[in-house]
């Protein structure tokens, strides 16, 4: 099965992986778990006054700071998967993902401010 993982860097992001370690484990030869992480965009006056590398880097180091434990992780369970980082609207990115991926299961953390309480 392959899976995403969208992950924003908070302790729900770290619960959505333990849930999907623990119930679904990627250990089949077509198993694969796609983290992505959703920044927001710059805005242009911004990245006018500082530069279009700047805000590069600025997206690197903050993408970095969300996937490096993530990917960390996983390395040390011998879980197949890629991180990967994409600047938008997060439930736009997410969706536009797990479409050119083809997975079968989105998995997110919940705040619990909503319907669903978990």
């Amino acid at each position: 099965m392959k899976a995403l993982l969208a992950a924003d860097g908070s302790s729900y992001t770290k619960k959505a992986l333990g849930w999907l370690m623990a119930n679904q484990p990627m250990d089949g030869a077509d198993d694969e778990l796609i983290v992505v992480h959703v920044q927001a965009h710059i805005p242009p006056r911004v990245r006018a006054a500082v530069g279009t590398n700047v805000v590069r880097e600025y997206h690197e180091e903050e993408a970095a700071k969300v996937l490096a434990p993530i990917e960390k992780f996983l390395k040390r369970h011998k879980t197949p998967s890629r991180v990967l980082w994409v600047v938008g609207s997060p439930s736009e990115e997410i969706l536009r993902v797990a479409q050119r991926e083809k997975v079968q299961q989105i998995v997110m953390g919940t705040h619990g401010r909503g319907v669903l309480g978990r």
